[in-house]
């Protein structure tokens, strides 16, 4: 294996003709530099200067050498940049698990915004759903998670993660057209108890969404009967506008989705509590802290609207 010292010795005497000017570049004695050359040539297999005057100039094998060598010593130049840049805080590769909506409210606007704000910052995304992310964060397979607040989850009090809240969001009722309570005003609110007979669409068990219906369904008096099961949310407001059932589906799930065939009624109550979580001790590192501050921006924007 090729020694890159001596890669720095081979162009220093190459800029400079000579061993000894290249010697006192370099703050070493002629004699250091000859024996680096020479052990340099003993690598390769070739002579890399011949003598030229009171001066040497490069062999064949030596331009070759010289011209590899100016690319491999800016490609350590490059990593020791991007290492000074990571000790600051200003470059790194962060990688966050978030579940599907929450990619498009908060993250993905985030993300804009640290492009212009962080540029050596580079965020990588994976799709998280359930409790999914924060088992990645606790893995080491995610730097950090966006995640929903479920029965049993971790809390502040758990010394594994340090939480930072983001958003709550309230939930809507999802009715097919022709419902009978789909015929109420535009914004009167229906009451859950009124539903407990209904057949229902929702996330499967473990996904938190699940959990959070289903406890305000108990809170109104009934266990709700889920007939169908899906994790997307757009295949669940299909089934409704298709009379499968009824759906609570968090309101920012509802953005920009196509609602023809059903009818949307608030549903006082339930909420979808949603945090950021990393790692206990790495809130303070120095490239988890702009995104952490941007995405509590971001969703104190998104309160606002």
């Amino acid at each position: 294996m090729i020694d890159t010292r001596r890669l720095r010795t081979l162009r220093a005497v190459a800029d400079h003709g000579t061993v000894t000017a290249a010697a006192a570049a370099l703050h070493l004695t002629p004699s250091a530099v000859s024996q680096q050359l020479v052990a340099l040539e003993h690598e390769v297999g070739h002579r890399l200067f011949t003598r030229d005057g009171r001066g040497v100039r490069l062999t064949a094998v030596g331009k070759i050498m010289l011209r590899h060598a100016n690319e491999v010593l800016a490609q350590l130049e490059r990593a020791e940049a991007e290492v000074a840049a990571y000790a600051t805080g200003s470059a790194g590769e962060v990688t966050v698990a978030c579940f599907a909506t929450a990619i498009s409210a908060v993250l993905s606007p985030a993300i804009a915004v640290l492009r212009e704000k962080a540029p050596g910052l580079q965020v990588r995304v994976r799709d998280a759903e359930g409790d999914q992310g924060l088992a990645m964060l606790l893995d080491g397979e995610a730097d950090l998670t966006v995640a929903v607040e479920y029965r049993g989850a971790p809390d502040v009090t758990d010394r594994r993660l340090a939480l930072l809240p983001l958003y709550a969001e309230p939930f809507d009722l999802v009715l097919p057209h022709d419902h009978p309570l789909a015929t109420t005003g535009d914004d009167r609110a229906v009451a859950l108890a009124d539903l407990g007979g209904e057949t229902w669409i929702g996330p499967y068990p473990g996904n938190p969404v699940h959990d959070v219906i289903a406890f305000a369904c108990e809170q109104a008096g009934f266990t709700p009967r889920f007939a169908h099961c899906s994790d997307d949310f757009r295949a669940v407001v299909a089934l409704v506008a298709a009379g499968a059932g009824v759906a609570l589906v968090p309101r920012l799930a509802l953005r920009d989705m196509a609602l023809s065939g059903v009818v949307v009624r608030p549903a006082p109550g339930p909420e979808r509590r949603v945090f950021a979580a990393v790692r206990r001790g790495a809130d303070s590192h120095p490239l988890l802290v702009p995104l952490l501050d941007t995405l509590h921006t971001v969703a104190a924007d998104l309160g606002e609207g």
